[in-house]
């Protein structure tokens, strides 16, 4: 009788010593886990952003005189401005980074402005496109993690930086420099086109050139087309080695 009971007092241990993780322990270990890798996450991003300056292959400097060149050429003249930027860019770089189509344009609102855009070079770490308007536009210039050189071909842009008490003003041939992480209120006035162009981490950049689809235009026929060119460009620059 007494071996009986002693069979059941072990088995009743056993029971117990394998019994599952309590719900809490399991919790626990998970968020351990998903805090490791947004830990990870957070030091590669850091490494990756103190070396980014190697993939590029555009220079501010160049694309400034290269914006004068064209407005000196073609006064006035805005298409055979952006020929003249394009044909130059190919000759240097070559079609496999820049798109030659420059019938290619799209319309495009962001931050409350809308204009169009033809874009010319798409990848991880560069943008460069024009983007402009015909009759005006104003909005908000988003903040983002990339540098921004607005270089202006015709017209003016209007520039608000609180707390100053006065307007900006950059006609044609100057160009408008918005750092890293600086936001600020423009507006092109009349009508207005500029060769655009930014350096840092582009696919940060996209929700904000997004969200107007779907929050107001819900033009979805120009965001598919937007999608495209961009995927297209960028997918194309990483096939020869551009990120």
């Amino acid at each position: 009788m007494s071996t009986k009971v002693h069979k059941v007092a072990m088995d009743d241990s056993s029971t117990h010593l394998t019994s599952p993780p309590s719900k809490s322990r399991s919790g626990t270990s998970k968020w351990g886990i998903y805090s490791l890798c947004l830990i990870t996450l957070y030091f590669l991003c850091s490494f990756l952003d103190t070396i980014k300056d190697r993939w590029y292959i555009l220079d501010t400097t160049e694309l400034h005189q290269l914006a004068q060149d064209a407005i000196g050429l073609h006064p006035g003249d805005t298409g055979k401005m952006i020929s003249h930027i394009v044909t130059n860019l190919t000759e240097t770089h070559g079609s496999k980074h820049i798109n030659p189509r420059q019938d290619e344009w799209v319309f495009n609102n962001a931050g409350g402005a809308m204009g169009a855009m033809y874009i010319i070079h798409a990848s991880i770490t560069e943008y460069l496109i024009i983007f402009g308007t015909t009759i005006g536009t104003e909005g908000h210039t988003g903040r983002h993690t990339v540098d921004n050189y607005f270089h202006i071909l015709e017209g003016e842009q209007w520039v608000y930086d609180p707390p100053s008490f006065e307007k900006i003003v950059y006609p044609p041939g100057s160009v408008h420099h918005l750092p890293r992480g600086i936001v600020r209120q423009y507006k092109m006035h009349e009508g207005c086109f500029a060769l655009e162009y930014s350096r840092g981490w582009i696919p940060f950049m996209l929700p904000f050139g997004f969200a107007d689809f779907f929050t107001s235009t819900l033009d979805f026929q120009t965001l598919w087309s937007t999608v495209w060119i961009t995927a297209r460009e960028m997918l194309r620059n990483l096939f020869y080695g551009k990120i």
